[in-house]
């Protein structure tokens, strides 16, 4: 078996394409899931049984469908009501982009926010002793000593739950966005070499795959360090 390079080379414009598409749809989707978490993560440790239960509903069902079956539901089958069709929402809902955002941001908004919960909860009783004994406010408790400290300590899983996103982006390519799995299909939809046109992709995402780590382990490395064992 040979490897064709000139086929990968000619195609390289349409995976620098993909790639383009990959990392907006990364992007969008982690911002936005992340500024749906924060809530949800309070919620989640709230006393309130209401609160704290209408987030456990949602977590619960996000994380326990699949993510293609999410994405299919927003894109395919919100467009069957005529009452969609006709809102003004339906140019955003019918653009393949935006619903591939939108169940993205949906299902890690879900993961990350079981994450902060746990992190909130794990942080030490010392630091909110201190904290109530400095006089602060429930407002400033958790502004200033709740959430930076646990999002702190939540970096290694959040690290975790960003690869399998930018794995997760490669499920585009099914509702027609052309992003590195896209461009692996049409490659191979084009000449037939399915060797050729995904192991180009794996490497893409394998190469992806080292910088966030790397960008993780250096922001662990700035924020984290004072959790590390002390050199003597």
């Amino acid at each position: 078996m040979i490897f064709d390079y000139n086929v990968i080379w000619e195609a390289m414009p349409l995976y620098l394409g993909g790639l383009l598409t990959t990392l907006k749809l990364l992007a969008i989707s982690l911002f936005f899931g992340l500024l749906a978490a924060l809530p949800l993560g309070l919620m989640r440790v709230s006393k309130q049984p209401i609160v704290n239960g209408v987030a456990w509903l949602y977590t619960y069902v996000i994380r326990g469908t699949p993510m293609l079956v999410q994405l299919f539901l927003i894109y395919y089958g919100l467009a069957q009501f005529e009452t969609v069709r006709e809102s003004v929402m339906w140019p955003l809902l019918s653009s393949a982009t935006f619903c591939a955002c939108l169940a993205f941001a949906i299902n890690t908004s879900a993961y990350t926010a079981e994450i902060i919960a746990g992190s909130l909860k794990a942080t030490p009783n010392g630091e909110i002793e201190a904290a109530k004994a400095m006089g602060m406010s429930r407002y400033k408790l958790y502004r200033r000593i709740l959430l930076p400290s646990a999002l702190r300590r939540a970096l290694p899983q959040y690290s975790n739950e960003v690869i399998m996103m930018l794995q997760t982006t490669s499920l585009a390519s099914i509702v027609t966005l052309i992003d590195i799995t896209g461009a692996a299909r049409t490659v191979n939809a084009q000449f037939y070499l399915p060797f050729e046109a995904y192991i180009t992709a794996g490497a893409f995402y394998l190469c992806l795959t080292f910088i966030l780590v790397r960008l993780f382990k250096l922001a662990e490395r700035r924020w984290l360090s004072y959790l590390a064992p002390r050199k003597h």
